[in-house]
């Protein structure tokens, strides 16, 4: 059995297709801090971060748009979850 990881906070960003990035916005803003045009961060519970992410695959176009949420626990428990085309290259985005 997998060990359930309690996460405490995210940070959010996307790409996502012109007709759905109000919805998109909204739909973190309700739950997180706008910190940088399509960037978002704040303190989630598990549960909160498991509604946004059903919330969120409702709204996008899975082969089209692109959402990561950086999921921290502490400085060493670090989670990543990727919604939608996960093709495009994210590397750039670290560097």
């Amino acid at each position: 059995m997998k060990k359930q990881i309690n996460y405490n906070y995210v940070f959010l960003f996307y790409d996502v297709g012109e007709k759905r990035v109000n919805k998109v916005f909204k739909k973190c803003k309700q739950y997180l801090n706008h910190w940088q045009k399509s960037v978002f961060r704040g303190a989630l519970t598990n549960s909160q971060i498991l509604e946004l992410e059903n919330e969120l695959k409702a709204i996008i176009n899975k082969n089209e748009d692109f959402i990561s949420i950086i999921k921290i626990m502490d400085f060493k428990t670090i989670g990543e979850t990727t919604l939608g085309n996960n093709e495009i290259n994210t590397e750039d985005i670290f560097l």
